[in-house]
């Protein structure tokens, strides 16, 4: 996802062969005129260099426009946001005294618009005083109705222009409600230029196809994540910088944290790992630590622990990569595979890590040679982002993106077993593979291209189906998706359905051309899929998507390229329609009361009681994301057996491979196939 193969360098970030001891890689960055093959400059963010994707639509004309705001000190009024100059600033009022936070500033644009998005500029004079960090956006018709937030977050602390885009509304009125100053400097608001924009047409969404809900602005380009089991944050990091991850020092990394609950969008720099951790992989052990592995400093492994909100350095990897897979094993252990991406090319054959004793271990008889694409950029980009699977017996299932499937036993020094081929399915770099099922081993597969970038991408699917491990799969071509997507994201949901969002239609990194806006949902029983409502703001290379435990979807993302105008610094969330009644309202939802453990072994009994009746639940492994993999997230069917008024017993698999030891979003359906909202549970292994 970097930048493509250029045969005439070395893409040197230290050459690493196989070795039987752990080595360390400083971080270089990459060559000049490989990252001008994918339009990059070499040139490391600064600060100011942060460059947001417009907002969508067209920006409106101010002219006659008027502002009512909270508080200003004189000579810093609230229409300098419209005089068109960029000196002059509203400021609220500091003398005599200090207007307390929240401040408020109402655009009155005179006539109704179909608004879509805004653009903040913070003042420009040097001083940094009153730059806007937590916010609120809020619409209305007549100025006194302003209901829920269309948009929410924090905007990072510098001087370069916010861009908010959210989906489209009418309205005559925008109102911007500071929480905080972005520098917790004091308890001041200000803002040199806002412009508004607006579509150039409206039709109401129609109903019973989901809903696209709030936009969430972020301070950073989310291009990795997790959900936290604990709080049901959602942790998010880019690179050493908000807006780009080349030409950077390494060694540190840049994350915000979303909290549903409260709406809040925080910030934090991790430099104590040593760790820039763009393009690495990602899996939640055991405990739900996340561990994360390679990428810019190719060598490395941090792992963050959401009870203590720390991040931990780790034992470094036997071999540097980037842009590799890893999953979590039966017994707890995590595999890893690929990523010439950095660290150098070719030789990624697989490793495991034991978080018990914090060692890395080379599995010399896992190759990653049986598992590589036909990319036409070679090795590169042809051991890239593994459609990995931990099974049963301390299996790992590969069932992409090369044609050619396998089986890696991590057992001792490790061993391959090819595994056949995906019926006619070509290499599909950068498509999707979901465990919709684990109990009876069906996983969903989609999209993706023959070739990382360049190339027509597919609109197959397949369900393959797994066994005995070392087996060979058995795989069913199913109908196709409406569209054909590569970059896109998959969601397993409660019901078993998945949801696929975003992506193009021919593979370009950095690129919001070709883009898929519709998504579609894959029903098993069917095995067809139905398009749901489309979103406005493209979701393409680097965007991630993640179940929350709600049952709605968080969807973000997108770009991480500098200077290009495609860096979204935002996400936002998806209600499927089995939230929502046939006008569109909320649909009333049951309720876990409670659960007879929190933790729990496999094969064990789990009793569960509800508010009212319900006829189905089921498990979904918290997920993490970067580059369309989600390697955590796995559904399991749950049988229940009646123990009273709404009170139920369940039977947890008594296969580890099967319910991978870990923490599970635990769901209740109601006959109408509404979720509730998720309890956790953590499973452990015998």
């Amino acid at each position: 996802m970097r930048y493509p193969l250029v045969q005439s360098v070395l893409i040197a970030l230290n050459i690493c062969r196989q070795s039987a001891n752990a080595i360390t890689i400083p971080f270089r960055p990459p060559p000049e005129d490989a990252l001008r093959g994918e339009g990059l400059p070499l040139i490391p963010s600064d600060g100011d260099s942060l460059r947001a994707a417009q907002a969508i639509g067209n920006a409106l004309p101010r002219t006659g426009w008027s502002v009512a705001v909270d508080s200003f000190q004189p000579g810093n009024e609230g229409n300098k946001v419209l005089d068109g100059n960029t000196n002059s600033i509203w400021h609220s009022q500091y003398n005599p005294t200090n207007a307390a936070l929240p401040h408020t500033i109402t655009i009155d644009m005179k006539a109704t618009y179909n608004v879509n998005g805004l653009t903040y500029l913070p003042r420009q004079d040097g001083n940094s005083n009153g730059n806007i960090g937590q916010h609120r956006v809020f619409l209305s018709i007549d100025g006194t109705n302003f209901g829920s937030p269309v948009a929410f977050g924090t905007w990072l602390d510098d001087r370069t222009e916010k861009a908010t885009s959210f989906e489209t509304r009418p309205a005559r009125y925008l109102r911007i409600v500071a929480l905080t100053e972005a520098g917790n400097r004091g308890p001041w608001t200000s803002a040199a230029e806002i412009n508004i924009f607006a579509a150039a047409s409206y039709t109401p969404p129609p109903n019973g196809l989901g809903k696209w809900g709030p936009t969430i602005d972020f301070p950073i380009v989310p291009v990795a994540a997790m959900v936290e089991h604990d709080t049901g944050k959602v942790l998010v990091w880019s690179s050493y910088a908000a807006d780009t991850f080349s030409g950077g020092p390494g060694g540190r990394t840049v994350t915000a944290t979303y909290d549903p609950s409260s709406g809040i969008v925080t910030q934090r720099t991790v430099s104590n790992t040593g760790h820039d951790m763009f393009c690495p992989g990602v899996s939640l052990d055991a405990n739900g630590r996340a561990v994360v592995t390679g990428g810019n400093n190719a060598e490395k492994t941090s792992i963050y622990d959401p009870g203590s909100s720390s991040w931990i350095l780790a034992s470094n990897m036997r071999l540097a990569r980037g842009y590799q897979s890893s999953a979590t094993c039966s017994d707890g252990r995590i595999f890893t595979i690929g990523g010439s991406w950095s660290g150098g090319q070719g030789g990624k054959n697989g490793e495991i890590y034991n978080p018990s004793t914090n060692s890395w271990t080379l599995l010399t008889g896992c190759p990653v040679a049986p598992m590589l694409t036909a990319d036409a950029q070679g090795v590169y980009r042809a051991d890239n982002h593994a459609w990995l699977f931990g099974w049963k017996n301390g299996y790992v299932f590969q069932a992409g993106p090369s044609k050619a499937m396998n089986w890696y036993n991590t057992a001792g020094g490790g061993s391959q077993t090819a595994a056949g081929a995906r019926a006619s399915d070509g290499d599909s770099m950068c498509g999707n593979a979901v465990m919709y099922d684990a109990l009876n081993g069906k996983i969903l597969t989609v999209g993706g291209s023959p070739n990382y970038q360049g190339t027509q991408a597919t609109n197959a699917a397949h369900v393959i189906t797994i066994g005995t491990s070392g087996t060979t799969a058995s795989v069913t071509r199913v109908n196709p998706m409406s569209y054909q997507r590569i970059f896109a994201d998959a969601v397993v949901l409660p019901n078993g359905q998945v949801f696929i969002t975003g992506g193009q239609t021919v593979g370009s990194p950095f690129a919001d051309t070709n883009v898929d806006f519709t998504p579609e949902i894959f029903n098993p029983s069917t095995n067809s899929f139905t398009k749901m409502l489309p979103n406005s703001i493209p979701r393409t290379y680097h965007s991630v998507a993640l179940l929350l435990i709600d049952g709605t979807v968080f969807s973000g993302g997108g770009g991480l390229c500098g200077t290009c105008s495609t860096n979204h610094f935002d996400a936002q969330i998806y209600t499927p329609q089995y939230l929502l009644n046939a006008d569109g309202s909320s649909r009333a939802r049951p309720v876990i009361n409670s659960i007879s453990a929190t933790s729990i072994t496999v094969g064990s009994t789990l009793n569960i009681r509800t508010n009212s009746a319900v006829t189905s639940m089921s498990l979904i492994r918290y997920g993490s994301t970067t580059h369309t993999v989600d390697t955590d997230q796995r559904r399991i069917p749950l049988t229940l057996a009646a123990a009273g008024t709404n009170a139920y017993n369940v039977v947890i698999p008594n296969d580890p491979g099967i319910a991978l030891p870990g923490y599970w979003m635990l769901f209740a359906l109601n006959s109408a196939g509404v979720p509730s909202v998720a309890k956790t549970v953590q499973i452990r292994g015998r």
